[in-house]
């Protein structure tokens, strides 16, 4: 077993005791679990090393044969029994077989029927579903089915379900059958160093170069020494803001190069680790406020972080409707709500000029709304100013509350206020959000106008 963990450590550390767990459950000659609950945190290696440990398994064990699979791709009890009896079988979508098995399965009984015919009662067998919650909207028979799976068809097969929620939250009141449970916690800040420590060999390849005399002077300063204090500073920026491997590893690969450029140039040696973070600060600074946007670095091998607005407005890649929909936010941020109908409307009426008024808009700097921040506003005003900007009609779909959801996610929105405190992208559809910040500047919104075609300040007061 020793040997197993090891190799599985290799490529994905800090995690053995989830592999000694794996490996007693699925080990060679025994009877598997009829079902394995896995449940954790997102980005905590639960499919990954699932995936690892069973594609070394079954290259060991030619009798293992795995299936494995999303219910979010396999949305219907049809293309679910389908991939589940394709894979397991060892059949391959061709041209020969117009990319389908020979028989239809949509209901429960001849999905068990075809496990029966088509399957070896030699062989062992192990199904992975990932994204098992999905499974709660599906037909109500399935969750059971896949728990009993053995017991239905005599094989050797055992079914693993793979969720971020805990299994509590599949209880019905006609009650499930036990289950193996197995919870996979999150990485600590020691896990993650290790991990973004292994990543010494890539982070030095990135660093280009022609590798002459120079760069091999150079290039030998950036020790595993160096690289750990590299990592160090790293997390202490980012680690109470990020847990997700994935976006650190990407996010510590990009900055690396601006934290080697000034030994490249030689300004600061590489033993003095204050200075290079200093040097390194604004760069992890700009970093930590775009790291889930996956902008990248302003150029290729710089690792320079992007700093402009203009820039990160034309890189920001969003759909056609989220462009209108900050727009619109913008404009409900920085206009007041009286003034929304002599805006957007045609017939908004004749509007008398009073001194007051006429003092009122003599404006200051400091006293324009877009100086003074933005404000808060409903999703009504917001859905309202949208489709009065829009040229086309649109209609009020969850594809669009989505969109606002995505882009409080991205930052470019905030909760001023909500029934559930505001946490949670799902406020958005469920109608629990009531009240919007948008967080853009001036020069950020007048860029997404120009790639719409559209002119921001025509509908703003300051510039009446």
């Amino acid at each position: 077993m020793e040997a197993f963990v090891k190799q599985i450590a290799g490529v994905l550390p800090c995690r053995d005791g989830y592999v000694r767990q794996l490996y007693r459950y699925y080990r060679k000659g025994d009877q598997f679990p009829p079902a394995l609950y896995i449940y954790g945190q997102s980005s905590t290696g639960k499919g990954a090393i699932l995936r690892e440990v069973l594609r070394c398994r079954s290259s060991a064990d030619e009798s293992l044969r795995c299936a494995q699979l999303s219910t979010i791709s396999c949305y219907t009890n049809k293309i679910l029994f389908e991939t589940i009896v394709r894979q397991l079988e060892g059949a391959e979508l061709s041209q020969s077989n117009h990319y389908s098995i020979d028989c239809k399965l949509e209901y429960a009984k001849d999905f068990l029927a075809a496990l029966r015919q088509r399957l070896d009662p030699a062989r062992s067998y192990v199904i992975v579903v990932r994204h098992a919650e999905r499974l709660r909207d599906m037909a109500h028979n399935l969750l059971p089915l896949f728990l009993q799976l053995p017991e239905a068809t005599g094989l050797n097969v055992s079914v693993v379900l793979v969720s971020s929620l805990p299994f509590e939250k599949f209880y019905t009141k006609a009650g499930l059958p036990p289950v193996v449970k197995l919870f996979v916690p999150e990485y600590t800040r020691a896990d993650m160093q290790r991990i973004l420590m292994n990543d010494y060999a890539p982070h030095v390849q990135g660093l280009g170069g022609q590798r002459s005399a120079t760069d091999q002077l150079w290039l030998a300063a950036i020790t595993e020494e160096f690289h750990r204090n590299y990592v160090s500073l790293f997390l202490g920026t980012f680690w109470k803001v990020c847990r997700d491997v994935k976006e650190l590893r990407l996010v510590a690969a990009e900055c690396f190069p601006a934290y080697c450029e000034p030994v490249r140039d030689g300004t600061i040696p590489a033993h003095d680790s204050m200075k290079l973070w200093r040097n390194i600060t604004k760069t992890l600074r700009a970093a930590l406020s775009t790291m889930y946007m996956r902008l990248g670095t302003k150029a290729a091998g710089s690792g320079v972080a992007p700093d402009g607005t203009a820039w990160l407005a034309q890189n920001l890649e969003l759909p056609y409707y989220a462009k209108y929909l900050l727009i619109a936010a913008y404009l409900a941020s920085n206009n007041a709500a009286k003034e929304d109908r002599r805006l957007f409307m045609k017939n908004h009426g004749k509007q008398r000029k009073r001194l007051q008024t006429v003092n009122a808009c003599a404006k200051v700097t400091e006293k324009m709304t877009t100086k003074l921040g933005p404000k808060a506003f409903n999703v009504d005003r917001l859905l309202a100013i949208f489709y009065a900007i829009l040229d086309e009609q649109v209609g009020l779909t969850c594809n669009l509350l989505a969109q606002i959801s995505t882009l409080v996610h991205l930052k470019l929105l905030t909760y001023a206020s909500s029934a559930e405190g505001g946490s949670g992208g799902s406020a958005m559809l469920d109608g629990s959000a009531t009240r919007l910040q948008c967080t853009v500047g001036m020069d950020f919104i007048l860029q997404i106008g120009r790639m719409v075609g559209f002119n921001v300040r025509q509908y703003l007061t300051d510039f009446f």
